[in-house]
């Protein structure tokens, strides 16, 4: 059993790496970022103070303006924002609206599996797995230290990166941290089988 277990790790890892191969994370994450529920921006019209501000996106994706109202953001790169907001005023408000939108806190990303305090996190650009890691209080003594599996948004499935992977964690991913065979092996056949079934795998 410990043998099937092992070949189902190496199976699960392998098909990780090519789902992460299939998947091209962008290059720079203010050029492309898409706004989401739970993001807070900021609004600049110039000349306009009193129609600026910060402005949190709710969970149906939409920031409510002065005097605009409601406006749908989500799924929208900051510049397309702009736009948006910009066509709202120039209908019927403002002649010739010159608007600014900057994304100054990014949706919560998660992590869950073997930390010491999973949950959802505040997300910082650039955040890599070892930085993700540490935001949960580090690895239990369960886990494997070696890599994570990971759900980025808007993805069914997840994809493996290592520990020291390039690739950044992104706001709204699924960061999962597996436990090692040995405690895999217990949890499913119980504490003393589990012992029986490792010492005998290793001593036949």
């Amino acid at each position: 059993m410990l043998v099937a277990a092992i070949a189902g790790s190496h199976a699960a890892r392998a098909d990780g790496a090519a789902q992460q191969a299939a998947y091209q994370p962008p290059t720079s994450l203010a050029d492309t970022y898409k706004v989401g529920s739970g993001d807070k921006l900021r609004v600049i019209v110039y000349g306009e103070d009193d129609l600026g501000g910060a402005f949190d996106v709710d969970g149906n994706g939409f920031v409510s303006l002065p005097l605009i109202g409601q406006v749908k953001v989500a799924g929208l790169s900051a510049t397309e924002v702009e736009r948006a907001i910009t066509a709202k005023l120039a209908d019927g408000y403002l002649k010739e609206p010159r608007v600014s939108v900057e994304v100054t806190e990014y949706r919560p990303f998660y992590i869950l599996g073997e930390v010491n305090r999973p949950g959802s996190y505040p997300y910082v650009d650039g955040m890599s797995v070892q930085n993700a890691v540490a935001a949960a209080g580090g690895y239990t003594s369960k886990a494997v230290e070696g890599g994570v599996y990971v759900r980025h948004e808007g993805q069914t499935k997840e994809v493996y990166l290592d520990t020291d992977s390039p690739e950044m964690i992104y706001p709204g991913d699924v960061v999962r941290v597996p436990s090692s065979l040995f405690w895999d092996a217990l949890s499913v056949l119980g504490p003393l089988s589990g012992f029986a079934a490792i010492y005998g795998a290793y001593h036949n």
